[in-house]
């Protein structure tokens, strides 16, 4: 009995333990691949020497190429670590609500909070917004804040709709706030004159002629959000099973949600604001990680960040080198990849159930 306890342990330990070093490996291939992709072929040799060569005590400073250094570290390399930190924060933000709402529909999208900040995000482009303080953050700020009040105001209304809150009158109450923010963009961008071809450009995402100032943005919120959603995996995994649940098992319900919704709001504003509008990445990583591992958050929110950073920087590579030296919007190729794919997950869950 004891022998078999011990394998038991021993057993979840490997598979724990090759589940997150398989989501490392491919997170490390997605980082040299998204680097070495391009106009100029650059090998992973050429990549660590000249990342090594940043720090003082390496001493590699003057072997290194500087138009290759120059392409590396101003280019490429804020590129990459943009696309990891806005796929992660899609990817948390999509796992946290579809863990809290129980419910495989639930994203940053279409629960209005994407749309909300993006209405934030272009308001502050329209009018050249710069709140005293905040300088470069007034972006990210208003456009979180927006995405926060959207979430608010679309749980505020379903429950009007309906005082219980089923889950389905929140994504419905979403969908319809989405398609209200929606024209409200569309407003914008029918009035904007110079401001054109910028906003057109940044609705449709991405993380193309962005700099290390865009990543210094996205990093504090995306830390501050992360670790407010892995502080509350108990409570997540409560909400899978109802509030009625959670209530049972002694936790502040209505407390909870609200840190729960500002800590996805945090993450999905700040991905909108230095990215833009890029869709189904909350929505599909989230499956893809519950089938590696499961529904339990403790692992789900790390191993989503990971899959989501990845995901988007393969999405990035094929969005600069199909049409190269053109370059696709990043959002066209999340959909294109997405759609069918959450499609198939779908249709295989179903199937389960029936079965």
């Amino acid at each position: 009995m004891r022998n078999s306890f011990i394998r038991s342990i021993t057993s979840k330990l490997k598979s724990k333990t090759a589940v997150y070093a398989g989501m490392v490996l491919l997170l490390a291939v997605a980082f040299f691949a998204g680097i070495s992709a391009g106009s100029a072929n650059i090998t992973a040799r050429d990549i660590l020497f000249t990342i090594v060569s940043i720090f003082p005590w390496a001493g590699t400073e003057a072997q290194v190429d500087p138009l290759l250094a120059h392409i590396i570290l101003e280019i490429r390399l804020p590129r990459v670590l943009l696309a990891v930190f806005v796929g992660a924060s899609l990817a948390v933000a999509g796992a946290a609500f579809q863990g809290l709402l129980r419910n495989p529909l639930a994203d940053p999208y279409t629960l209005g909070a994407s749309s909300g900040s993006a209405v934030g995000a272009v308001a502050v482009i329209y009018f050249g917004l710069s709140l005293p303080m905040l300088g470069m953050l007034t972006l990210p700020v208003v456009s979180i804040s927006a995405g926060f009040l959207t979430l608010i105001l679309v749980l505020a209304f379903a429950r009007m709709v309906q005082r219980s809150l089923a889950v389905e009158t929140i994504i419905l109450t979403g969908i319809i706030f989405s398609s209200f923010l929606g024209a409200v963009i569309s407003l914008f961008i029918a009035l904007s004159g110079d401001e054109l071809r910028q906003l057109i450009y940044w609705l449709l995402g991405s993380v193309g002629m962005r700099g290390w100032n865009h990543v210094y943005i996205i990093i504090p919120f995306f830390a501050a959000g992360f670790l407010l959603l892995l502080i509350h995996w108990r409570e997540l995994n409560a909400f899978v099973f109802g509030e009625q649940s959670a209530h049972h098992l002694g936790i502040n319900v209505g407390r909870k949600k609200v840190m729960i919704l500002f800590a996805a709001s945090l993450l999905t504003g700040a991905a909108v604001a230095v990215s833009g509008t890029i869709g189904f990445v909350g929505l599909v990583i989230p499956h893809f990680v519950r089938i590696l591992w499961g529904a339990d958050h403790k692992h789900l929110i790390p191993l989503s960040a990971m899959a989501g950073g990845a995901f988007l920087v393969f999405a990035d590579i094929i969005s600069r080198t199909i049409i190269a030296p053109g370059e696709l919007p990043i959002g066209v190729i999340t959909a294109i990849i997405g759609a069918p794919v959450f499609g198939l997950i779908l249709i295989s869950k179903n199937r389960g159930k029936l079965a």
